[in-house]
């Protein structure tokens, strides 16, 4: 009797071990593993300018056809609009609040020995391999891998290829601007004739070849960071010959929104070091167009590298074990409210690209308009490839929407960037996105703002003081104070 129960129960076990496994993979065929590899491709700088977001006057072939193969996240957003903070969280799974990761330190400091994304995988058997910027802070990269973080050495001064005519124009900045807050930044731009190995993400994109076909036949998690869009805009001169300056049109807003606070804005001091930048005040348009023109060549030129990367992944008949994830860390204003760069709220700011693809999924091609944020690609991943959802993770795993696009999801998504002594908290609806200014101190409101983008996609004017809107304000207010866990779907 007692061999009989014990045969029923460890049956019993394993019928609801396969029910569980059954209701995590869903999304594959019978036939899968659910163990998969992961090649996350993080792009710097990189805005919704692709020609899968709508964008058809950019040339980005390979990640188009990235899009074609997975998911295109229409709604994505990240946590902060800065590289630091918005590696940081997503690589932790925390948002910035955690340990104060939105003040921009290494992740080591804010929050010592956390269990980071690279980290996890790495004990579950991963081989985990950085290449190029993941985290923002090179400390961080010293913990979580397989081998030493790989950067590129050379004569870049830790931004791109210099030319000798960008590094007399470096010398000239210097000795002009002796005291300048940021020195011997060099050009804003510049398309010198040389291969894509001459600059730092060709070299990226053949290492990271190199480390596919090492890798091959074990379980993987690659991690590439391409530089580029970042500034300084620098590419190979053929990706700049794509773009004829005749064609490129400025921002269609380049004023600051209608009765939006003060603390709203940024004065865009990350240009405004690069030689030939305006100190102070607007940017011309001629200038504004060859930083346009820039700015369009480096997503080219990624998006090149990019493709290389994916091809080798084919060749070695590894798409169908691996999943793919390609994320922007911010947006990056190109004009837009007068000002450029990153450094707000706005949405040209947090809404990021988002692509996801899993091998034989069924939402394969399609887009979703679910509000998702960064914080939900690692428990995603983690999901995807069978391993235990870590406690602390501040995120939703994305898996069900690889299913079914269509699904109610949340109900927000939720993005800071601090002033000073005061936090900007935005909170992005379906159709609304609204923000207090609250004392980091005490969290009392300062100021608000709410743009319909029913009415006006652009952030162009602020409603929130409208007697019409008190009560709509009030009901977002009280929906922002709930916090991400009130969010969920």
């Amino acid at each position: 009797m007692r061999k009989y129960i014990s045969l029923n129960l460890s049956l019993c076990a394993n019928l609801l071990l396969a029910v569980v496994l059954i209701g995590a993979n869903d999304l594959l065929a019978d036939d899968r593993q659910p163990n998969f590899n992961v090649l996350m491709i993080a792009v710097d700088d990189l805005r919704l300018r692709l020609g899968c977001y709508g964008q058809t006057h950019v040339i980005s072939p390979n990640i188009d056809k990235l899009a074609e193969r997975g998911l295109l996240f229409e709604r994505a957003y990240c946590q902060q609009a800065i590289c630091m903070s918005s590696r940081a969280s997503l690589l932790s799974g925390y948002r910035p609040d955690k340990g104060d990761i939105f003040r921009n330190g290494p992740l080591t400091k804010h929050v010592p020995g956390a269990l980071s994304m690279n980290k996890h995988f790495m004990a579950n058997g991963y081989e985990t391999i950085s290449i190029g910027k993941i985290y923002h802070h090179r400390v961080d990269n010293l913990q979580g891998w397989s081998q030493p973080a790989f950067r590129a050495k050379g004569n870049w001064q830790g931004r791109g290829y210099l030319t000798e005519e960008a590094i007399r124009h470096v010398n000239e900045y210097t000795r002009k601007n002796p005291k300048a807050k940021r020195q011997g930044m060099g050009p804003a731009f510049e398309s010198a004739d040389v291969p894509d190995d001459a600059y730092a993400d060709g070299i990226y994109a053949t290492r990271a070849i190199s480390e596919l076909n090492r890798l091959k036949g074990q379980p993987f998690f690659l991690a590439i960071g391409f530089m580029k869009p970042h500034l300084p805009f620098n590419s190979p001169k053929k990706y700049w010959d794509l773009y004829k300056p005749e064609q490129l049109k400025l921002a269609d807003n380049p004023f600051s929104p209608k009765d939006s606070p003060a603390m709203a804005f940024t004065n865009w001091g990350e240009l405004r070091g690069y030689h030939g930048m305006p100190r102070q005040g607007k940017m011309s348009d001629d200038k504004a167009r060859q930083l346009i023109h820039g700015y369009l060549a480096s997503v080219s030129y990624a998006d090149a590298m990019i493709g290389r990367v994916l091809d080798e992944l084919d060749r070695l008949n590894l798409r169908e074990t691996t999943v793919v994830v390609l994320w922007g860390d911010h947006g990056w204003k190109l004009g837009e409210h007068g000002m450029w760069c990153k450094h707000t709220n706005f949405e040209i700011d947090t809404h990021v690209p988002l692509i996801v693809s899993v091998p034989k999924m069924k939402a394969r091609g399609k887009k979703t308009r679910a509000l998702v944020e960064f914080v939900d690609i690692y428990p995603t991943l983690c999901e995807l490839c069978g391993l235990e959802l870590p406690d602390h993770l501040e995120g939703h795993s994305t898996v069900p929407l690889l299913d079914n696009p269509e699904l109610a999801w949340k109900k927000a998504a939720l993005s800071q960037y601090p002033r000073g002594k005061t936090m900007g908290r935005t909170m992005r609806t379906a159709r609304y996105r609204y923000t207090e200014w609250q004392s980091i101190a005490d969290g009392k409101v300062q100021a608000r703002e709410l743009y319909d983008h029913d009415n006006d996609p652009g952030e162009n004017v602020n409603i929130v003081a409208k007697p019409e809107n008190a009560e709509l304000v009030a009901r977002l207010s009280k929906l922002l104070g709930k916090g991400w866990k009130g969010l969920l779907p």
